[in-house]
């Protein structure tokens, strides 16, 4: 499975993310400058965490409007797997492509630091390698992560299974509706989640937890 990375100014978890798909699924991924023609031939699309430009507006606001991100949707509706991690989350809701809204956290102050995180569901290739119910451990790294929506959408998003990840054993660390962590569209091929799963793939990072989510992207064994 072929995979591209996705970069914006102000990035900075793209290096992680590469390195995660190279280590994982036996190859690097191609690299997209914000402002190249086009995204590769790709089976995977991922946009990795940090700060695109700045953070100026709101999280993910600029980053959404660019002319790459029409290339994202297009690829999207032609059922090609989208990832976005953290800002990537951010801006896949700021684009249209993920319902909601993340705010800022309720404590007012930037969060890193391990959480729990529960497998909601596992009927997606996102967290196809996982046991529904199953916790798992993962860091995170933001200050605007406190996932919202009107009531309706919430509604939606759980009745049609679409929670992927929700926080788990009270480690909530930014005070999401219904303990969200991450969410997929109505067709299952985006997801958008907060923690940083490319941050504990290997035993030099304390742990595995988040190799079962690209192992199954990639389609190589855990």
């Amino acid at each position: 499975m072929k995979a591209a990375v996705l970069v914006f100014p102000g990035l900075n978890r793209d290096r992680d993310m590469i390195a995660a798909l190279t280590k994982i699924g036996g190859a690097e991924p191609a690299i997209v400058w914000h402002q190249d023609a086009d995204i590769p031939n790709v089976d995977l699309i991922v946009i990795p965490g940090g700060f695109s430009y700045g953070d100026y507006l709101r999280c993910g606001a600029i980053a959404a409007r660019s002319p790459m991100m029409e290339k994202v949707r297009e690829r999207a509706a032609k059922g090609v797997r989208v990832l976005g991690v953290c800002n990537g989350f951010q801006i896949l809701i700021e684009a249209g492509l993920l319902p909601g809204a993340l705010m800022r956290n309720t404590s007012l102050k930037f969060v890193c630091r391990e959480v729990k995180l529960e497998v909601t569901n596992t009927d997606n290739a996102f967290t196809s390698g996982y046991g529904k119910g199953q916790i798992i451990r993962c860091p995170v790294a933001h200050h605007d992560g406190n996932y919202f929506a009107d009531a309706e959408t919430l509604a939606a998003l759980e009745g049609d299974g679409r929670v992927a990840f929700r926080y788990a054993e009270g480690t909530n660390p930014n005070g999401s509706l219904n303990d969200i962590a991450g969410i997929l569209n109505a067709e299952k091929n985006v997801l958008g989640l907060m923690p940083h799963p490319e941050n504990l793939i290997e035993s030099a990072h304390g742990g595995v937890d988040g190799r079962a989510l690209f192992a199954a992207l990639l389609d190589k064994a855990a």
